[in-house]
């Protein structure tokens, strides 16, 4: 076991920050010039590690079982513990039973841990998303940066909020339309980032009147002026936890099951509702009294009459009610399919919260021969044999998942299958190297 620890806690390392690498580079451009502090971004990075565990452990114990057995096997210890009458097998028992401790602590980490932070990662990263970037001023260029205004200056300073040769058109109330002009001011957020507020030296307002037609023209000139504009949506503001439904990634196993009992029951009710009603509705065609009373036009009695004019309204009724009954059926039939997949999708994160964790008992099963046999503990052997199983294995996850989510296969074949077929291969490496 102390032959495990190291490479264990190496590989680990190493594939959480391959994660975090790749996360950061995929999210930089959602992340830079937005005014975001420190504090936020080492919250979503927090949040966004327990996937990563969650791929990163199984792919760790495969790695450690390969160097750990593979160093053994180089340095001929394990021939010298077999010849001793210790078997490979022997040599497994506590792997395997770590491994099994792994999987049941990574089970409770899928339903406890990974759906909460699922779920607060997603909400931070919609509120980073609607944080508008930082508010710049070039010089010569229109800035429309802050809904209902246009700002032009002449001129910036820099490490200062000061700027020159200002022009405002400033369309943010429809009564009015405002131009403003000034020498010079200086320009700044309030505390909360709600609002943009400029103060303004030296300067002229030129105000048009849209709804006043007889003083619809004002102009007003100011030594010292200042304004404040809208700027929601620059300023980062956090949700809270319940702002936003949970999607499947974001429940426990426990709280998906009760899900899928509750489509089930409603599936059930709509069913028996539909062939309620289709009972109902054979009743009455048999209720149809075919002796009737009706008599010709002219008030005559006519058998032959009454008995065409009966039956063709009874046969229209009929196949009125046939047909509806079977337009109701196909769209029973399509309800029912998009309910199953519903169903799929949850079932499939289900069996998903259990299987991967599984994979640490499957690795372990797999890395301990695979090493003995290879006979070289080196990393870059045994990382190249964990990125091959591992991109097989989740290769075929992903592939079971979208299969279970289009009905082709069951959600339990979909996302346990590869689990059972690595596992048949890793009990046959044990009893081939035994």
């Amino acid at each position: 076991m102390k032959s495990h620890a190291g490479p264990f806690l190496f590989s680990l390392g190493t594939l959480m920050f391959l994660f975090l690498f790749q996360f950061l580079i995929k999210s930089i451009d959602q992340l830079v010039g937005k005014g975001l502090s420190i504090w936020i971004i080492t919250q979503l990075i927090a949040l966004n590690l327990a996937w990563m565990v969650t791929l990163a452990v199984p792919m760790a114990v495969l790695v450690a079982t390969l160097m750990a057995f593979g160093g053994l096997s180089s340095a001929n210890e394990i021939t010298i513990m077999k010849a001793g009458g210790i078997s490979l097998k022997k040599l497994m028992i506590p792997v395997l039973i770590c491994a099994v401790i792994i999987t049941y602590l990574m089970v409770l980490f899928n339903n406890d841990v990974l759906p909460e932070a699922n779920h607060k990662a997603r909400i931070l990263l919609q509120d980073i998303s609607k944080t508008k970037p930082t508010f710049i001023l070039e010089a010569g260029k229109f800035s429309d940066d802050i809904g209902g205004a246009r700002i032009l200056v002449r001129r910036t300073h820099e490490n200062s909020n000061l700027i020159e040769g200002i022009f405002i058109y400033d369309y943010s109330n429809p009564d009015y339309r405002n131009v403003i002009t000034a020498d010079s001011g200086d320009i700044g957020f309030t505390s909360d980032f709600k609002n943009v507020v400029m103060n303004l030296h030296n300067g002229e307002i030129h105000q048009l009147n849209l709804k006043d037609y007889v003083n619809k023209y004002r102009k007003v000139i100011f030594t010292n002026h200042r304004i404040t504009l809208d700027a929601a949506g620059f300023g980062f503001q956090q949700s809270s936890d319940n702002a936003f439904g949970r999607g499947d990634r974001e429940l426990s196993a426990k709280a998906m099951n009760s899900i899928v009992d509750s489509i089930y029951i409603y599936r059930r009710q709509v069913n028996d509702n539909f062939i309620e009603s289709v009972r109902m509705d054979v009743k009455n065609v048999f209720k149809i009294n075919f002796i009737d009373t009706t008599i010709s036009p002219d008030r005559s009695p006519d058998p032959n009459y009454q008995k065409k004019s009966y039956l063709h309204d009874s046969l229209m009724i009929t196949m009125n009610s046939v047909n509806k009954k079977w337009e109701n059926a196909k769209n029973q039939i399509l309800l029912n399919s998009q309910i199953q997949k519903q169903i799929d999708s949850f079932d499939v994160e289900i069996y998903k919260k259990y299987s991967i964790p599984f994979a640490c008992l499957v690795f372990a099963l797999i890395g301990a021969p695979l090493g003995y046999r290879v006979k070289r503990g080196g990393f870059g052997i045994a990382a190249g044999f964990s990125l091959m199983f591992f991109l097989l294995y989740w290769a075929s996850l992903i592939g079971g998942e979208k299969l279970a989510d289009r009905d082709l296969v069951s959600p339990f074949l979909g996302m346990w299958l590869v689990n059972i077929v690595l596992g048949l291969f890793g009990l046959y490496l044990m009893f081939k190297s035994s």
